[in-house]
């Protein structure tokens, strides 16, 4: 995924520096990345290399495609002036939305984990190990798969993280699929050729006589 991204980002870069276009890259690049989201929902325990490494490419080319576009429209709808507040602004928002992001996926994950210790009880495991993967830090305890002896035990686990993340997934997606709308409100702007020098800082005030 990091490699798609970043190829696709300079791709997209370039592509943008030739044709000042940028709209098409930010509406294909959410429908994209909504539709690279929404896969990860069928992922299972059983799910190839081969499946996840291709829906990850998917999700790394999208990715890649909204990585500076949506920051060049904004800056491209302000005066230059505004430029800086303006992106300080946007990596602002972006902050907010990946903090909140890794609190609410967080959350829905252990839920999801703690909804199946019946099942990981049933499966055999022993007690110790249910409380490591029902508790608030099941995600760092995922090694513990790697212990598990039984292959039944194994799967039962290994089915147990797939269906709660499955829950971060599907939050995702419906987030993904908010922006590709909220994309089509993006207006259309010329990106100036010319280079202006602009003076920034603090204004003096002016002397009162």
């Amino acid at each position: 995924m990091t490699i798609t991204e970043s190829v696709t980002g300079i791709i997209c870069g370039l592509i943008i520096h030739r044709t000042g276009r940028y709209i098409e890259i930010i509406r294909a690049g959410t429908v994209l990345f909504a539709l690279g989201i929404g896969l990860h929902i069928d992922f299972s325990e059983t799910s190839s290399l081969a499946e996840i490494a291709g829906i990850e490419t998917i999700a790394g080319i999208s990715a890649g495609m909204l990585f500076d576009p949506p920051l060049l429209a904004l800056q491209a709808m302000v005066s230059q002036d505004d430029t800086a507040t303006a992106t300080a602004t946007f990596n602002l928002h972006q902050n907010i939305g990946s903090f909140m992001a890794t609190v609410l996926g967080g959350v829905l994950f252990q839920n999801g984990m703690r909804m199946r210790t019946q099942g990981l009880n049933n499966a055999g495991l022993p007690e110790t190990v249910v409380e490591q993967l029902s508790g608030d830090a099941a995600a760092a305890n995922v090694d513990v798969i790697k212990k598990i002896s039984d292959l039944t035990q194994k799967l039962v686990v290994k089915r147990a993280f797939a269906s709660s993340l499955r829950y971060i997934w599907i939050l995702a997606a419906c987030l993904a699929a908010c922006g590709a709308f909220a994309s089509l409100l993006i207006s259309k702007q010329v990106l100036n050729t010319e280079h202006v020098e602009t003076e920034t800082g603090i204004r003096k005030n002016e002397p009162v006589t």
